[in-house]
């Protein structure tokens, strides 16, 4: 299990994570996120990922769920990229499991409760241009920290 440490991961998730596990149907999962405070743009923004997470079975990077062999024989996380490597991971993890019988799945019974700090340390602006930089170049961007500054300029 893969938790970003400003998340908080409820009973209630915990349990369905437990579940999905012991149901030996699963090669791993991810959650939809719940952020408290979210200006309508983040809120918004948030909500088509939602939407793309759960139609496409990947996991947000806030957490991300796998079986052991299968991390292990895909090679883990992407070491070339810098942001949205749990996009990669979810996928390989689908096609491994598909090679096995197993599923990879996206939680939304009880949402990951995590940070939206970011959100208020940067401008829509600033979050906007990143967005549609990632949508444009995408792996000149991700490959490149200081194409990345919302994970990586230091700001706190």
């Amino acid at each position: 299990m893969f938790l970003d440490a400003d998340s908080l991961l409820s009973p209630g998730l915990l349990g369905d994570i437990l579940r999905m596990i012991e149901s030996n149907k699963y090669v791993g999962c991810g959650s939809t996120l719940r952020m408290e405070g979210l200006p309508w743009w983040a809120d918004l923004t948030l909500r088509f990922w939602t939407g793309a997470s759960i139609l496409c079975r990947w996991a947000a990077g806030a957490l991300v769920v796998c079986r052991r062999d299968a991390f292990q024989d895909i090679g883990g996380f992407d070491q070339d990229l810098y942001a949205l490597d749990e996009i990669r991971l979810s996928k390989q993890l689908k096609r491994w499991g598909r090679q096995r019988g197993l599923q990879f799945t996206v939680l939304t019974g009880h949402p990951l409760e995590t940070s939206s700090r970011k959100v208020s340390l940067y401008s829509g602006r600033e979050i906007a241009v990143l967005i549609f930089r990632i949508f444009i170049l995408p792996k000149r961007t991700l490959q490149d920290k200081k194409h990345l500054s919302v994970w990586y300029d230091g700001r706190r």
